[in-house]
């Protein structure tokens, strides 16, 4: 009976609450929000650095806003999701490019410590047509 226990005890550790389905929801409401006009268009590795202006995070996808009509999407591992609540985020690159596999960091500008890190998937186009 001991081993039945624990082994449900991770499980009911990973189970997810009512708050964080909740947020969840809102995450993906806001990321519907944020693409609505815009049709997805080919997928990449690699984003220009220049084409970058503002990023935000909904979960675990980070969006990268070049305008109203140009925007790239990436999925990461989870990790950068405070960059949603004001968080800095850090990335570096020696190709003067963001690409798929770089490992990204937020950091709190008030506090002044790193609160987070991610890794980034392959980034999608979403335009305006």
């Amino acid at each position: 009976m001991r081993l039945i226990a624990l082994l449900a005890l991770p499980l009911a550790a990973c189970t997810a609450t009512a708050a964080d389905r909740a947020a969840i929801a809102d995450q993906a409401a806001g990321l519907q929000r944020e693409l609505t006009g815009l049709t997805p268009g080919a997928t990449t590795s690699c984003l220009p650095i220049t084409r970058q202006s503002q990023t935000k995070a909904y979960g675990d996808t980070i969006v990268y806003v070049v305008s109203r009509g140009l925007k790239y999407t990436t999925r990461t591992g989870g990790g950068c999701e405070r960059i949603g609540r004001g968080d800095a985020f850090i990335t570096r690159s020696v190709l003067g490019r963001t690409c798929r596999g770089d490992i990204a960091t937020t950091f709190d500008p008030v506090a002044r410590f790193q609160t987070g890190s991610c890794s980034f998937g392959d980034f999608t186009e979403y335009r305006r047509r």
